[in-house]
């Protein structure tokens, strides 16, 4: 008989198939799973690496379908807010980066969070006061808006003349002077002024993220944005190609290439030439991703009704749809009917309905196409549209961690959807109930790549111990999910969205993606789900992280 290389024994094994199994062995051969189920003991040898569960869950490796590892390695490089959450804390740590970097002509990171802000918009009299001898650009943690000193707001030549861009805001005050935020479109009039990184920096910063990942379980994702500098950390794409050839590129994963919504139909033929280009080792940029519109704190969300002013009173705005709604339909019949997925960014009940009009497009015209389209982000969907995800077999893919009342939901965004939208968001009960495909992601550097603290709020409804403090109540617990449904999502589910066939799931002939807990979550209480950690990562039977 022959051995295998690694045998996992002692149990448990949550296996991610539809009934929810569990095994308490697995047996590895090269790339592959071999055996599945309680003794694989024939299968030891005395080349065997053996791996003692001790009663610690073995799970299929973690997929993000939704994730931006390269800009989020590059923010851990830069000037990196993620771990604060203050504005006292982030002006010490902006000055204490610009003292340490005397000689970069720009000061760059970001990860800032609006809730420590007045109304979520930092100014720039503020960024003056620890970097005023040279420009600063720091996005802030959904990348959906930019603090800017000063300086940098010379450099772009903004002032209180210089008009909004069609698919932006430029914060001003009552007298109509830029205050140092830039929403959406905004952020390019300076962006576009930025060094470029060098692409070895990009390498490293790929590098970087993917180790980063890892070390949560992660084996594969979907990079949702390649293909274009959207953001000033530069286009991911060549990177990608770069680390892949070379072997460095561990993880399995599918960039999706960005729909320029300056644009129109003309770009497609450069998407397809990008995509026979993109195909190297474990990576493929098989994917399209629409932005259809921008987030519910900035009002640039896309909503059926106008937003409300705080007080209850409905305003003029209803947020921005990103591309024009006959266009995107147009769009997605002739990307669909050459074999791209669709990868939409939708935020409000508007851009939902409209992601959703265009597949519906798609399907006449085309017939289904089992391209596995899916719809990121989903914060608020209009009940008559939740069937709508089966019926189309659109995947809905869930930033779970987002589905929690925290200082941003409840000062930035509850009083300015007004009810019923405030209590229709992140509906993942109700999608699951229908018979929606689940899937998630993290949308990391926006947030922490974490899957145990996503599972946690999707169980809870409740911040993950690591993230939020303070007291809140369950955040609309009627939308909560079970344990083994949020687990395959984050495994099974993702697989599918990425096209990973022969991953998410333990069973014989399956690729070893593989992640360690420190415990078993399903014999603790829920509510502490999020205290548990990754101790090993396998991705085809190799292990890339190690606790």
């Amino acid at each position: 008989m022959v051995h295998a290389d690694v045998v996992f024994t002692g149990g448990p094994v949550f296996l991610a198939d539809a009934a929810r199994s569990r095994a308490s062995a697995v047996a590895v051969s090269g790339e592959r799973i071999v055996a599945v189920g309680h003794d694989v003991s024939g299968w030891v040898g005395p080349g065997t690496e053996v791996v003692d569960l001790r009663g610690r869950l073995l799970v299929p490796g973690f997929q993000d379908a939704h994730v931006h590892p390269v800009w989020g390695g590059l923010d851990m490089l830069r000037c990196d807010l993620s771990t604060d959450s203050s504005r006292d804390a982030y002006l010490a740590r902006i000055a204490a980066f610009a003292a340490q970097h005397p000689d970069d002509e720009w000061v760059l990171g970001g990860g800032w969070m609006m809730s420590a802000f007045p109304g979520g918009t930092p100014t720039a009299a503020d960024l003056d006061t620890v970097v005023a001898d040279r420009p600063a650009f720091l996005p802030n943690r959904d990348g959906h808006g930019a603090w800017v000193n000063s300086r940098a707001l010379e450099r772009a030549g903004i002032t209180r003349d210089t008009p909004d861009p069609a698919d932006g805001r430029i914060e001003r005050d009552a007298a109509g002077e830029p205050t140092g935020t830039l929403h959406e479109g905004a952020m390019s009039l300076v962006n576009r002024l930025l060094p470029a990184e060098p692409p070895e920096r990009l390498v490293q910063a790929l590098l970087t993220g993917q180790r980063h990942l890892h070390s949560f379980g992660i084996t594969g994702w979907q990079d949702a944005i390649v293909g274009t500098e959207y953001s000033d950390a530069g286009d991911p794409l060549p990177a990608y190609l770069t680390a892949a050839a070379s072997g460095r590129l561990t993880a399995r994963v599918v960039g999706a290439l960005w729909w320029d919504r300056h644009r129109g139909l003309d770009q497609i033929d450069d998407i397809v030439r990008r995509r026979a280009e993109s195909s190297v080792a474990r990576f493929r940029a098989t994917s399209v991703k629409i932005m259809q519109d921008g987030v519910a704190e900035n009002f640039t969300a896309a909503m059926l009704d106008p937003y409300h002013d705080g007080h209850g009173h409905h305003t003029d705005n209803a947020g921005i749809s990103f591309v024009e709604p006959a266009v995107l339909n147009e769009a997605a019949i002739r990307l669909d009917a050459l074999g791209f997925q669709m990868h939409f960014h939708a935020i409000g009940d508007r851009a939902v309905r409209e992601c959703l009009d265009a597949i519906e497009a798609a399907r006449q015209a085309n017939g289904p196409s089992g391209n596995r389209h899916h719809i990121s982000h989903i914060q608020v969907i209009h009940p008559d549209d939740i069937p709508r995800f089966r019926d189309l077999d659109v995947t809905a893919n869930m930033q779970m961690l987002w589905a929690t009342l925290e200082p941003q939901m409840v000062d930035l965004t509850v009083p300015f959807l007004g009810e019923p939208r405030a209590s229709q968001q992140y509906p993942f009960g109700d999608l699951l109930r229908s018979g929606a495909t689940l899937a998630a992601g993290s949308d990391w550097s926006v947030s922490t790549p974490d899957p145990l603290a996503a599972i946690h709020v999707a169980v809870n409804r409740r911040s993950a111990p690591s993230e939020w403090e303070g007291d809140y109540e369950p955040f609309l617990p009627e939308q909560a999910l079970d344990l083994g449904t949020a687990l395959a999502a984050y495994t099974a589910g993702s697989a599918r969205v990425n096209g990973f066939d022969d991953t998410g799931t333990i069973r014989v002939g399956a690729f070893a993606d593989l992640a360690l807990l420190d415990r078993d979550p399903f014999a603790a209480p829920p509510d502490e789900i999020g205290y548990t950690r990754v101790l090993g990562t396998w991705v085809g039977g190799v292990r890339v992280h190690t606790a």
